[in-house]
């Protein structure tokens, strides 16, 4: 469930949940990511850094999956919702850059990064929340500034925009 929808009270208490499973040295609070549901967790992300997580941006994120690993669409659309749990119980980014680097070569993170502007160029624009956020996740999935503009370009001209 979203954060977003919770009721206050609710969302206090998770957050709490969340602290004290960090304090205690829970595992489950930091346990190691699938790197699957790590992709599928940073393309919502990427979807919902406008504030809006449209259908057709939910929709991209299954295609980018699918074809990523081979997946039929009931199996994509299920990493997804995985990806959008994880993404909605996540404190930070971290554990998911961390997955995705630890598993993808760097050669192969410029892909990841075409297929976040994808998701971004979704609804056909870029916001300024979502530039921002591509710049922290180059930096988290220690990607060149240079490479991730490099990315975005092939995807604004292989979507026809700008």
């Amino acid at each position: 469930m979203p954060l977003a929808t919770l009721s206050p009270c609710a969302y206090i208490a998770h957050m709490i949940d969340l602290l004290l499973r960090l304090v205690s040295g829970d595992p489950t609070a930091t346990h190691d990511v699938d790197d699957r549901i790590a992709l599928a967790a940073l393309l919502v992300e990427a979807a919902q850094a406008d504030g809006v997580y449209e259908p057709g941006e939910r929709a991209q994120i299954q295609r980018i999956l699918a074809a990523r690993y081979g997946l039929q669409s009931a199996e994509a659309a299920e990493l997804c919702a995985a990806g959008e749990a994880a993404q909605a119980e996540a404190v930070d980014l971290v554990q998911f850059t961390r997955a995705v680097k630890a598993a993808v070569p760097y050669e192969q993170r410029l892909g990841v990064i075409e297929a976040l502007w994808e998701v971004i160029y979704a609804d056909g624009a870029r916001e300024m929340h979502e530039s921002a956020l591509m710049r922290k996740l180059c930096g988290l999935l220690h990607v060149e500034d240079r490479d991730c503009g490099v990315a975005r370009q092939r995807v604004v001209a292989r979507l026809g925009l700008d």
